[in-house]
């Protein structure tokens, strides 16, 4: 099984093109397979009531990804080998990413609204689908939605909607439990920022699928929440997990190519001394 990486950029590209970029390029360095940014308007994103209190919450404009990056954005993604999503949070938004995206990415705060689930299954794209706050019903219903609708590539990411989660609450269990209840592929979407989360979550649960938070050097607009990772943390797991996953082999007990030079320098059956009698006699130092 080989676990795919995905690193979420959210708003952590302050509105800079150059800056979107160094995060593609930052996570293929670090050995991802994808790279994901959200495409939502605040107006669109929250209701009037809200935004005619909240200043917090109208600020959030300058968090807006701007259209006109995608091109460069997804560019920038086939140079480096990996894939571009992007999670849409408005109506039109799914048509605006079709001709960019590889998959799309539904956040778990969209996972009650069947149109938009309907809408991104009629694409036909493979999606990734986060499930935190959700009940198992409520997610059986969003996957019979987006089967329903056509969405023959369905995978579901278990999520702690916490920012950042403690390990505590991360109950990596539910993974399991989804995959059982729902056959498709669950991963884990992580807001904990631990190393032993995430190790678990892959070689203990077998999650698929790796969604991690991600910023250049800590100036995002999100960082100070304590959700993100740096390129170095996340580059150093995942060559971690990888090298775990290289190590489960074939499961055939049989000597490996390095331990087959040892094998004549085994204790002979007969009298105990090393090594086989067989080259006692024709071993040279």
């Amino acid at each position: 099984m080989k676990t795919r990486f995905i690193a979420e950029v959210s708003s952590n590209h302050n509105h800079d093109l150059d800056r979107s970029l160094a995060f593609i390029d930052a996570a293929a360095s670090a050995g991802c397979d994808a790279v994901k940014f959200q495409l939502f308007r605040v107006a669109e994103l929250f209701a009037p009531e809200v935004l005619s209190r909240s200043q917090a919450h109208r600020d959030r404009v300058a968090w807006e990804l701007p259209l006109e990056f995608l091109p460069a954005l997804v560019e920038r993604c086939r140079q480096t080998g990996i894939e571009f999503s992007c999670t849409p949070f408005y109506m039109d938004a799914v048509e605006q990413l079709l001709p960019y995206v590889d998959f799309y990415k539904i956040a778990s705060y969209e996972l009650l609204w069947d149109e938009l689930l309907r809408e991104c299954a009629h694409t036909g794209k493979p999606i990734v689908v986060s499930t935190g706050m959700a009940t198992l019903d409520e997610v059986g219903h969003a996957v019979e939605v987006m089967r329903d609708a056509g969405g023959e590539d369905v995978s579901l990411l278990h999520c702690v909607s916490s920012y950042p989660a403690p390990a505590a609450e991360c109950n990596l269990a539910a993974i399991e439990t989804m995959r059982r209840a729902f056959s498709c592929p669950v991963g884990w979407s992580d807001h904990s920022v631990d190393a032993g989360v995430v190790t678990r979550a892959v070689f203990t649960w077998g999650a698929e699928i790796v969604e991690f938070h991600f910023d250049l050097e800590g100036a995002g607009a999100e960082y100070a929440s304590g959700h993100c990772w740096l390129p170095d943390e996340i580059a150093a797991l995942i060559a971690n997990v990888r090298s775990g996953i290289l190590a489960d082999g074939s499961g055939t007990k049989e000597p490996s190519e390095d331990e087959s030079r040892e094998r004549n320098w085994r204790a002979d059956p007969v009298d105990g001394l090393r090594p086989m009698r067989s080259i006692r006699d024709t071993w040279d130092e």
